[in-house]
């Protein structure tokens, strides 16, 4: 009875220390790196480009200085446009990169590009440019539709017909006080400012498809005229 007593508490302690190594079990490593660390995991704001953070768990926050570390090197993968980048940071500070899904290579931040990212398409196109242009001048020219049209209020004005060719609007001075609102406003507060007073017509969503393409005619009638914001 007691090699049995003593068989099943030896039994209950393995069970128990397997529980124990499995949940503090660190987060593995990306193929390819040492593992035997807890990782923590941020991306930039594409979501293309993240960074394996060693010696930190998931949910944990990052010091101050390395989570320096990781916005400067997530800046610096932006670089890579088209592609998805996972950097790796060791705890002994090498950092390492895979894109789009190769095997890792070491990387120096800001330095030359690993042999690796220069067989893939790393650099810009004059086909991406003709693309990106043709999508920003259909925008703007819905801009310019809109902005020309009385749909977007109810009494019949439009908004040319106070800034033609949207003259005194000056969007390079967004954000600033208005008087009218009695807050500082950004240049879609005052665009909904004019459609809901002089227009007479509903306020538009942030997000609403008019408002951006207002948005992006209005700048546009601005290209090249310095930053002034909060200027009267």
């Amino acid at each position: 009875m007691n090699a049995i007593r003593t068989l099943g508490a030896t039994a209950a302690s393995l069970v128990l220390a397997a529980g124990i190594y499995a949940g503090l079990r660190p987060t593995e490593a990306p193929a390819g790196e040492p593992d035997g660390y807890a990782t923590r995991t941020v991306y930039a704001c594409d979501h293309r480009k993240q960074v394996i953070v060693e010696g930190f768990a998931p949910a944990q926050k990052l010091s101050p200085a390395k989570a320096q570390q990781t916005a400067d090197l997530l800046m610096d993968l932006m670089r890579f446009c088209n592609e998805e980048v996972i950097a790796h940071i060791a705890t002994n500070e090498r950092i390492t990169l895979s894109v789009n899904g190769s095997p890792y290579v070491e990387y120096v931040p800001g330095g030359p590009l690993p042999v690796q990212l220069v067989i893939g398409k790393s650099e810009v196109t004059e086909r991406d440019k003709a693309i990106w242009k043709a999508e920003l001048d259909k925008l703007v020219a819905e801009g310019d539709r809109l902005f020309h049209s009385d749909e977007i209020g109810t009494n019949g004005i439009a908004c040319a017909m106070c800034h033609p060719n949207a003259s005194n609007t000056h969007p390079e001075t967004y954000p600033k006080f208005q008087l009218e609102m009695k807050q500082v406003a950004l240049l879609r507060d005052m665009i909904n400012w004019c459609i809901q007073n002089p227009l007479e017509g509903p306020k538009l969503a942030d997000d609403d498809p008019r408002m951006r393409a207002l948005e992006a005619y209005i700048h546009s009638s601005r290209v090249g005229v310095p930053l002034e914001i909060g200027k009267h």
